[in-house]
């Protein structure tokens, strides 16, 4: 019985470093794997395309000409190109036709009489007198 007590806190020691080196073991070969258009998720949630790998960094497109520098330690996943780009554009993975007539259709019939925002003070001062009962302001 005591031989248990005493191997058993051993054994739970020796799992947990068991496991922790296989993590960094995925980490390492996850960080070496990285290479250019490669689609990446990093260990704040942002999303990017590789644009170069250096020794200590990489440098990740965020957006169309907008390039940063991050360690290579803040990766955190390289993602397959079907996925990066159903996360990028919003779509599912079989979903790889989209009929450009229906979007358009569905705009135009949506908000075709609406008045477009606007944040000028006339504009304004027109929508306050509207909403007291009064006449609009004149100009």
């Amino acid at each position: 019985m005591n031989l248990i007590i005493l191997l058993l806190p051993i054994l739970a020691i020796v799992l947990m470093f068991r496991s922790q080196k296989k993590r960094q073991q995925q980490m390492q070969k996850m960080q070496t794997s990285l290479e250019p258009g490669a689609g990446v998720r990093t260990i704040g949630g942002l999303y990017a395309k590789v644009k170069a790998v250096n020794d200590e960094t990489v440098e990740l497109e965020i957006a169309p000409g907008v390039v940063t520098h991050f360690t290579k330690s803040a990766v955190a996943a390289v993602l397959e190109p079907a996925e990066y780009d159903a996360i990028i554009n919003g779509r599912p993975d079989g979903d790889e036709s989209v009929d450009a007539s229906d979007e358009d259709a569905e705009v135009e019939g949506a908000s075709a009489d609406a008045k477009p925002l606007s944040f000028s003070k006339d504009d304004a001062a027109e929508g306050d007198a509207k909403a007291e009962g009064g006449a609009p302001a004149s100009k």
